[in-house]
């Protein structure tokens, strides 16, 4: 895949049906087209949108029931990934741009592929019959049937000889299509007993052919990964798609919440019973270090100090908030002035470059920066020992049923569905209605249920911030000019897309 400033040139009628010749895909065969960053990055942040939605929806609901089709077939209505031809070029491009941006570590490549599998098999069930057959000849899956004799005298021998205590859909299918195939390639239907093993084969319904399908889609794609992790280092090496790729896997996609109209509606009087209220388990702890310990690490004041930046503290505010703070301890007024308020009006944008630096998001409190000994910052679901978490769940109150769920997402490694349970059980609610993906929504879906002074702020979006939303390239047959010269136009999108998720 090559990239280039100008816009794309599209490929031939035969090439796309080659390419997107169905509707579902194994992503067997990379891009072979031109594509403008704009581009790149636009399919690379809605597909992350797209994979998003699927895991915050799958832990939420069994992936299998109804509920959960109902909630994607929703959720999906308003995202830009339909079935139609020119849309599964964007389905196909998007896939391989995460790719790069996911295979670097191991963490990435498994949270990459089952976000893949699940919306695979969403896609897959939505698939009729017709569908089904010219998919796994479109991808060379020859799965050998049985006759029907064969499968009636092996249905008597089943019922003489099993033990189980329910039939298997094998025997509740109607359908004449039962395949068979090694019985390692369908271990979960194996494990449920939902198929006739017989010779080291097993024997699988038309309905259930999903499992195997899937375990194949996970075979290639784990393997993909691996390989484009090899070649990584040749990608990295174009200064254009470097600064995307590196912050396009902790990206933060959703609301941004530098922009809010609570400014100044926040007394410093208010922050200690607010932490106690409010605040997520991430900046409860937080705020208790910096209490315990009248000083905070560089890396905690940077993800407390955006934090109170975005519930509302000015800049005046959070100089009086971290100077009474630290004068208690080890640091003189003097001092304070000299070494630490600099960096507070900094992140104001009110020094150096003077950028308005934004709140951390989950992902990025996950994913970059963990702490060490000594650091009070990070994610309490994913940087702490399980049983010092499960303390200090306890000291909070939670109920041990409340403490036993949350340990069991962190477990699982959905951190941020462990917190939006600890927002459920902190307010005593059954369903807090929203995916929660950022320390200042906590605070902020909070003091609604609360009715405290966030309640009814509107969160504006910098849409400013986002090359997505900017006017399209000139066009080719434009005359170069100073401005809009291919060398200076790719530069300027590079600047973009690195300030669009530097701080994010």
């Amino acid at each position: 895949m090559q990239f280039y400033s100008r816009r794309k040139k599209l490929i031939g009628n035969a090439q796309t049906e080659q390419l997107y010749g169905h509707c579902l895909q194994f992503y067997g065969q990379p891009p072979i087209e031109n594509i403008s960053l704009s581009e790149f990055e636009t399919f690379a942040v809605d597909r992350l949108k797209l994979l998003k939605t699927v895991e915050n929806l799958g832990v939420s609901y069994v992936k299998t029931s109804e509920q959960y089709t109902k909630k994607l077939d929703a959720e999906f209505s308003n995202l830009n990934f339909p079935y139609k031809i020119e849309k599964r070029r964007k389905d196909h491009i998007s896939h391989f741009i995460l790719r790069l941006a996911y295979c670097q570590t191991e963490d990435l490549r498994r949270w990459f592929i089952q976000q893949e599998i699940d919306l695979f098999r969403y896609r897959f069930k939505d698939l009729g019959s017709k569908n089904i057959r010219e998919f796994l000849q479109y991808n060379n899956l020859h799965y050998h049937t049985v006759s029907l004799f064969m499968l009636l005298l092996w249905r008597e021998m089943h019922i003489l000889l099993s033990n189980v205590s329910r039939p298997s859909s094998l025997w509740e299918s109607r359908s004449s299509q039962i395949r068979h195939v090694p019985f390692q390639d369908a271990l979960d239907l194996v494990r449920t007993r939902k198929v006739y093993l017989k010779g080291g084969y097993v024997y699988i319904p038309h309905q259930d052919i999903v499992t195997i399908v899937l375990n194949d889609f996970r075979t290639r794609l784990s393997k993909a990964l691996a390989l484009t992790a090899r070649s990584l280092p040749a990608v990295q090496s174009d200064e254009r798609l470097q600064p995307l790729l590196n912050h396009l896997s902790h990206a933060y996609v959703g609301q941004d919440y530098s922009i809010q109209k609570s400014i100044g509606k926040i007394s410093l009087e208010q922050i200690d019973p607010l932490s106690a209220k409010s605040y997520p388990l991430c900046m409860r702890q937080l705020h208790r270090g910096l209490r315990d310990s009248h000083h905070l690490r560089h890396g905690g004041r940077m993800q407390y100090g955006l934090f109170l930046k975005g519930i509302g503290l000015t800049l005046d505010q959070a100089l009086q908030f971290w100077r009474s703070e630290f004068v208690k301890g080890k640091v003189d007024a003097d001092k304070f002035d000299k070494a630490y308020a600099y960096s507070i009006r900094h992140m104001f944008g009110k020094e150096g470059k003077r950028t308005d630096y934004t709140p951390y998001s989950c992902m990025k409190v996950i994913l970059s920066n963990p702490p060490s000994q000594g650091d009070q910052h990070g994610c309490p679901f994913r940087h702490s020992d399980p049983e010092l978490l499960k303390q200090k769940l306890q000291s909070y109150k939670v109920s041990p049923s409340g403490i036993s769920q949350i340990l069991e997402l962190v477990k699982g490694m959905h951190y941020q569905l462990a917190c939006q349970k600890y927002f459920e059980l902190m307010h005593s609610i059954e369903d807090s209605g929203f995916s929660l993906n950022h320390p200042n929504q906590y605070f902020m879906e909070s003091q609604k249920l609360l009715g405290g002074p966030g309640a009814g702020v509107k969160v504006e979006v910098k849409r400013e911030d986002n090359p997505a939303t900017k006017p399209p390239n000139p066009s080719p047959h434009q005359t170069p000019g100073p401005g809009n010269r291919p060398q200076e136009v790719a530069a300027e999108i590079t600047e973009d897309l690195d300030s669009f998720f530097q701080d994010a």
